[in-house]
């Protein structure tokens, strides 16, 4: 008769593994962490993973169309965004527009944009984003790029006056005054009531980002903080950076198809040094589409380019159909697109092997020498205990 011994799995043995003391420094890495756990959970419990991998092949980071064309103008002109916080989003309904109390915030600033969008001098997109106890951000808590500042706490019998003090007349709040923001902003789409690319992708991000700040001891220096769609839910994972340019301007660059090996890269890169990285650069505040084409002379950008890209127009829109609404300043209150029809290819086994390991190999490229060795170690010493494991559960 063969003895089950619960705690004879692969999970156990990972925890095992990740408990000497050698290792702990490397093994917190959550990339590797992430690695060894995934291979022991698949092993112990196929059908969670299968589930997870379909969800993700759906829509999470593995969808056909990720990186499939290039999205470099995907982003309407603009030149001001205002946030508005408001609880989580978990909270939020699939459009801001929609609330019907006509006394709360997100409704006197959405309402506010469509009916005088024509008196509002300044281009401006508005978005929703996080503001409850425990985050930067609290509710009511009004942020406005590039100017870099916040009003805090504004209460719902106070909207109609700050949005036509502030957002269309562009003067000083009588009630409050502003304050400073510092540090560089990033907010990351996580409206998953609009679209579960979104709700998915984001939260992951979110996450991967809090974490690499952590270890990069920035963590009063880069903030992030979950927002309201933006605009392109095809391009999740979607994310927007406030941060000073390489003469100290505040500018808004958006990335999209963002997957968590871009992480490392967006803060070594675009934060710490100012360098655009274009392979998944949508556009910036203050371009036009046309002008998004091309990456303003003077600044860095990184060059480094996935396999050539082939378009034969195929669209895929999972779960809402073959035409999106893309927001404009509002939402999409106003009917206004933000991105540019999709166009998408079929790509080959052997292109998509190719990406894999273009993909992998950057990923590996971010380990410390030795990361490397204790990836080895642990996964090899799994493998090992995997086949005992198998043979002694069979033999039992």
């Amino acid at each position: 008769m063969r003895i089950e011994h619960p705690r004879r799995t692969l999970i156990f043995v990972a925890h095992h593994y990740f408990s000497f003391t050698d290792l702990q420094p490397r093994l917190h890495r959550f990339p590797l962490k992430t690695l060894v756990f995934s291979m022991a959970e698949a092993v112990d419990n196929p059908s969670s993973f299968s589930d997870n991998s379909d969800e993700d092949l759906k829509y999470g980071f593995q969808r056909p169309e990720m990186n499939k064309e290039s999205i470099t103008g995907t982003v309407d002109a603009y030149d001001r965004h205002v946030f508005l916080c408001f609880k989580s989003p978990e909270d939020w309904i699939p459009r801001v527009e929609g609330y019907s109390d006509h006394g709360l915030l997100p409704k006197i600033f959405s309402s506010g944009f469509k009916a005088r969008k024509n008196d509002i001098a300044v281009k401006t997109k508005f978005t929703l984003c996080e503001g409850r106890d425990g985050t930067k951000f609290s509710d009511g808590d009004v942020l406005i790029f590039p100017d870099m500042i916040k009003y805090k706490g504004l209460t719902d019998s106070e909207g109609h006056s700050f949005f036509d003090d502030v957002i269309v007349n562009g003067k000083p709040w009588a009630l409050r005054e502003p304050e400073m923001l510092t540090g560089s902003h990033i907010f990351v789409c996580a409206h998953g009531s609009r679209d579960k690319r979104c709700g998915v992708c984001g939260p992951v991000l979110i996450q991967n980002l809090k974490e690499e700040i952590k270890l990069r001891g920035l963590g009063n220096q880069v903030f992030v903080t979950p927002c309201s769609h933006v605009g392109g839910h095809k391009y999740a994972g979607n994310l927007i950076i406030f941060s000073p340019d390489v003469e100290g301007k505040i500018m808004g660059h958006w990335y999209g198809y963002v997957a968590p090996t871009d992480v490392p890269e967006l803060l070594d890169q675009h934060i710490r040094k100012g360098e655009i990285i274009k392979r998944i650069w949508r556009g910036q505040m203050g371009s036009s589409a046309m002008e998004g084409e091309k990456v303003d002379e003077g600044k860095k950008v990184d060059e480094q380019k996935l396999p050539n890209r082939k378009e034969n127009g195929q669209e895929d829109s999972p779960g809402q159909g073959n035409k999106e609404s893309m927001a404009g300043c509002c939402q999409g209150a106003d009917g206004v697109s933000c991105c540019r029809d999709a166009t998408f290819v079929k790509c080959s086994s052997e292109e998509r092997g190719k990406k894999a390991l273009v993909k992998l190999s950057r990923w590996m490229a971010t380990w410390e020498q030795g990361d490397v060795f204790a990836a080895i170690a642990v996964v090899g010493a799994v493998a090992t205990v995997a086949v005992a494991y198998s043979v002694y559960r069979r033999s039992g």
